[in-house]
């Protein structure tokens, strides 16, 4: 029995120490496909805080809602159930028990979620599931979004602001989107980095302790190499 009970001691004092990342940058940058990486290689957990904006803005497509109308929106807002999983291998996202990762993705969607996010009641209720969801991660999180170091975990142990060219996020987003117009897609991101960082309620911005990084003329596996090694060297001084 004191055999088992020193192993587990042991294995508590060598476990590595949960960590908070807050990840923040516009689209285009890697967010997503670095922060997953990186939680999956760490063993943390994961959240695509973009997803749940993306979630709401569908909700409010489907239930009839004028997302062009704030008032509208704002009264909406508490409605719809948003559950996130935070399995990096497997993240999912459910409104009313309906699966939406699919769905949440269109370009309907896309065109409307700046204006649903805006809203402060949106990024009121948001942000408040975020928050939950960060706090009820025993081993730690990578949490990706706009406003998450400045705003939703300002207190993280980590943050970060990743940065890229207009033309290579673009570049990026026209392969994904696969065939889409680059000139039309780098007008678009522009159009909605304007939309995101000039809103009223929790703009996109780099936290004054944010870690900036530019991911232009890296890959991706030099961008998750170079997060891994930024959290591990806040793991180590925890």
């Amino acid at each position: 029995m004191s055999t088992t009970v020193e192993t587990a001691s042991a294995a508590a004092r060598t476990a590595p120490a949960a960590v908070i990342v807050a990840i923040d940058g516009p689209s285009g940058t890697g967010k997503s496909s670095t922060s997953r990486a990186v939680a999956a290689q760490l063993g943390l957990s994961y959240l695509d805080t973009g997803a749940q904006y993306r979630a709401i803005t569908w909700w409010m497509l489907n239930n009839g809602i004028d997302v062009q109308d704030a008032t509208e929106v704002a009264t909406a807002a508490t409605k719809p159930v948003i559950v996130s999983g935070t399995d990096p291998a497997a993240p999912t996202i459910t409104v009313d028990g309906e699966d939406a990762s699919g769905p949440i993705r269109t370009q309907e969607v896309t065109s409307k979620v700046s204006a649903v996010s805006a809203v402060p009641e949106v990024r009121a209720r948001i942000t408040e599931l975020q928050r939950t969801i960060a706090a009820a991660a025993e081993r730690g999180i990578v949490v990706e979004g706009r406003d998450i170091g400045t705003t939703v975990l300002p207190d993280a142990d980590l943050k970060i602001f990743l940065t890229a060219s207009p033309e290579a996020r673009a570049a990026r987003r026209s392969g994904e989107l696969k065939g889409a117009d680059l000139a039309t897609t780098k007008e678009a991101l522009i159009k909605r980095d304007a939309a995101d960082s000039g809103r009223k309620t929790s703009p996109l911005a780099k936290a004054d302790d944010a870690v900036e990084v530019d991911t232009t003329e890296l890959t991706l596996l030099q961008v998750i190499e170079c997060v891994v090694t930024l959290v591990e060297e806040k793991r180590a001084t925890k």
